[in-house]
Order: C-alpha cells, then sequence, then structure tokens
C-alpha cells in the first residue's frame, strides 16, 4: 500500500539567509523543483515556519519572518508555525499529518544541524517513514565546524540511525 507523501519545508524563511548558508542558492532551487514536482503529482507541501518571539527575533508577519521569495506559497499548501527546534513540539503538525492521512515525509530546509535534524528525530521516533533530501538542507558554518562538513555529517548521521518502524532514506533532489 503505498503511502501518503508530503514535501516539508524547515524554516526557509528570510531571517535564515541574513547570514552565509551553505550552497543556498542551489538548495533553493531544487527545493523549487522539488515542490512543483509534488504539486504537479497533487502531493502536498508543508512550509515550516519558526517564530522567534521568546528569543527576540523573527516574530510573525514581518519581512524576516517570511519564507524565501523563490518557494512561493500556494493555497493548498500547509503551513505550520514553531516556536521551538522540533517542528512537533506544542504545534498541530502531527495532528496535520494525520488529517491528511500522510506518512511519508521527505525532509528539506534550514538549518540541518538544529530544526531540520530535531524534526527528523522526533518524526523517526513517531513512525513516520521518512526521506532526507541530501542536497536540499543547508547550514551556516559554526564555531567548531564549516557547513559542508556538518551537512556531510548529518547525512550520514541520519542514514545510519538505528530504524524505528522505518529506515530513513537520505538520498539527493534528482533521484525523487
Amino acid at each position: 500500500m503505498e503511502r501518503t507523501e508530503a514535501l516539508v519545508i524547515v524554516d526557509m524563511q528570510k531571517v535564515a539567509f541574513t547570514v552565509a548558508r551553505y550552497n543556498s542558492d542551489n538548495v533553493i532551487r531544487r527545493i523549487a523543483a522539488l515542490a512543483s514536482k509534488f504539486r504537479k503529482q497533487n502531493k502536498k507541501i508543508i512550509f515550516i515556519q519558526h517564530n522567534g518571539e521568546v528569543d527576540g527575533y523573527c516574530y510573525p508577519n514581518t519581512e524576516e519572518w517570511k519564507i524565501v521569495s523563490e518557494l512561493p506559497i500556494y493555497p493548498e499548501d500547509i503551513i505550520i508555525e514553531k516556536k521551538a527546534n522540533d517542528s512537533f513540539y506544542k504545534t498541530n503538525f502531527e495532528k496535520v499529518l494525520k488529517q491528511h492521512s500522510i506518512e511519508k515525509l521527505y525532509f528539506t530546509g534550514c538549518a540541518t544541524d538544529f530544526c531540520v535534524d530535531a524534526t527528523v528525530k522526533t518524526a523517526l521516533t513517531k513512525d513516520y517513514d521518512i526521506t532526507i533530501v541530501s542536497d536540499c538542507h543547508t547550514t551556516a558554518d559554526r564555531p567548531s565546524c564549516n557547513a559542508k562538513t556538518l551537512i556531510d555529517f548529518y547525512n550520514w548521521l541520519w542514514a545510519d540511525l538505528t530504524q524505528t518502524k522505518y529506515k530513513i532514506k537520505v538520498i539527493p533532489a534528482a533521484e525523487i
């Protein structure tokens, strides 16, 4: 039986790109192409939007809070607002997934080592069928590690995590 699928786009907001992100133009271009492909197949697109009020930035409905313009939001798309790294934490994300019978999630977004990772790990423990789009997530250089190394590390880590109901798949956009 085929599971209902959704493309999850985590925190691709203007505020995230006020600092340099690894390969960001190509990541954004590939996410846009995937979103177009999903829409043509009548699959759901879920945008996760961070509300940073607790940290004093990224307030809802401000310019920095908006999704980057290269990733247009369509009326049928779903928007989930979150206030923590994990998109499941105190949000309606899981409720929305159940309402639409979505069991298979394709993850993209920013930042690999924060919000994408936290959300992926929770989705794994909730028995979702997860695919990480290996070339459709990005992050910035960190004090102890450069962004490219972090992205490579997390792609390896996710692929090697002990499976729950499903094993996480990590594949490039061209294979989807």
